[in-house]
């Protein structure tokens, strides 16, 4: 049973300049103090041991690994993050715990669970209109949200096939899984909840030669996101620690 009302955000960025502003960007849209917001950076740190129980809810970031990338390419680093964050995973589903895995991390969550990721369903850093499907209008963390709303995404790989018993819950025009749940507790987003467009604005300037939009449109880049309302995903990652605080209190 959970002993604490802390929360975990595991970060999986080796860009040391990304790092620190995810973590504020996770910690101001969950409403979350510093005092109950640990900070655990996996490319420096192992968790091999963790017990997801440990703590009220445990929200996972993103990063530019990507998990299709093939095993003989893949720093050992990543190696390392990948097997930690499926250990994880696989605690979490069998404990039924909060955790909420973002972007690169639901890559991880679905292989674990024996669903498909691959590059089909890859989106360039953009706001994107999100859907809620009926499972998802009637789902404890989204029901409070529009049926449609924008979010920030930008990945490379995406779930092309949902794992079994895992609830669909949301899809863009691009990406036919950006929200899904395992059991009661286990989420996973391939959208960021948790960035403002500023802050998004402010990443993409970090990676901005990695490939998620061509270099040279940085400035359009920005005025789009400007443009776009994004404020209905932080209000679901403030709901993924209400629901955990509640679970945790009683």
């Amino acid at each position: 049973m959970t002993m604490t009302n802390e929360f975990l955000f595991l970060s999986a960025r080796p860009e040391v300049e990304a790092v620190g502003p995810e973590y504020e960007s996770v910690r101001r849209a969950s409403g979350l103090d510093a005092g109950r917001l640990d900070h655990v950076r996996l490319d420096v740190e192992s968790i091999a041991d963790l017990d997801p129980r440990r703590y009220a809810g445990i929200i996972v970031g993103g990063s530019p690994y990507n998990v299709t990338t093939p095993e003989g390419g893949k720093h050992a680093t990543q190696l390392r993050v990948e097997a930690d964050l499926a250990r994880l995973a696989e605690r979490a589903v069998a404990a039924d715990h909060p955790v909420l895995f973002t972007c690169y991390g639901i890559g991880v969550l679905t292989r674990v669970l024996g669903g498909e990721v691959g590059t089909l369903y890859g989106e360039e850093a953009a706001p994107v209109e999100i859907t809620l499907t009926d499972d998802g209008r009637a789902d404890p963390l989204l029901a409070g949200l529009p049926a449609r709303f924008d979010a920030l995404v930008g990945h490379k790989e995406a779930t092309s096939r949902l794992p079994d018993g895992a609830v669909h819950l949301a899809r863009s025009a691009g990406c036919p899984v950006q929200v899904y749940r395992v059991g009661a507790n286990v989420y996973a987003t391939q959208f960021h909840p948790e960035v403002s467009a500023a802050d998004f604005i402010a990443r993409a300037g970090v990676y901005r030669h990695h490939g998620y939009f061509p270099a040279h449109e940085l400035e359009a880049l920005r005025d789009r996101v400007n443009a776009a309302s994004v404020t209905e995903p932080q209000r679901m990652l403030r709901r993924f620690v209400e629901l955990a605080d509640a679970r945790a209190a009683g």
